[in-house]
């Protein structure tokens, strides 16, 4: 099971969601995010998080930026994925050479076929799956239809992301089988703020799942 523990803000929480045990981290560049971090600060908190752990997978948060953008910025911060979670087309991802993976949010099993077939890369995390929230790109403690996510699981590797918490990831793992399953705000004491109690519940009870 990977652990993405995504809209990491500060060196503190990097280290203390490395400690907890997560295999993944996600930086957030979208600014009306709770979780946004400017591009220096990121590239400050990667940098020094590489010099201990090597093999970390850094992942930054898009939503709606060009391809030479994101490439730009996961240049300077020394990122491994992009995850582009707005409106992207297809182009968009496929212009990234396999750095990059989609989120998606389908409302049918059809709708979730449309994006394996559109989005989903060969390499994992093909997807990441979210909850629909109107107006919304993620973040917002929302559970994905675990219907929906299966039928993606059982086609391929994908994050499961979308209400996530401690109390209901076991469940949730069980249920749709992912490659790896995404949290935000369900380790949060407020939004931004990462709890390392939470984080290492979190990573706890997904490990034992």
């Amino acid at each position: 099971m990977h652990i993405k523990i995504c809209g990491i803000t500060t060196l503190a929480q990097a280290q203390a969601a490395l400690e907890a045990g997560a295999d993944m981290l996600g930086f957030n560049f979208y600014p009306p995010s709770p979780r946004y971090l400017s591009p220096h600060t990121c590239a400050r908190i990667v940098r020094t998080l590489r010099l201990q752990h090597p093999d970390l997978v850094c992942v930054g948060v898009f939503v709606n930026e060009t391809p030479r953008r994101v490439r730009a910025l996961m240049d300077a911060c020394d990122l491994d994925l992009a995850q582009l979670a707005g409106d992207e087309p297809p182009e968009h991802l496929h212009a990234l050479n396999g750095q990059a993976f989609k989120a998606v949010r389908p409302a049918s099993p059809v709708e979730a076929d449309s994006g394996l077939r559109n989005y989903a890369r060969p390499a994992a995390p093909a997807l990441l799956v979210d909850a629909r929230v109107s107006g919304a790109f993620g973040g917002t403690g929302t559970l994905a239809d675990p219907a929906i996510a299966r039928h993606l699981a059982v086609q391929a590797p994908i994050l499961l992301a979308g209400g996530l918490n401690p109390a209901n990831v076991a469940a949730a793992i069980r249920t749709v089988r992912p490659w790896g399953v995404d949290v935000a705000s369900g380790v949060e004491s407020a939004p931004g703020i990462k709890d390392p109690d939470l984080m290492t519940a979190f990573v706890s009870a997904a490990r034992a799942a």
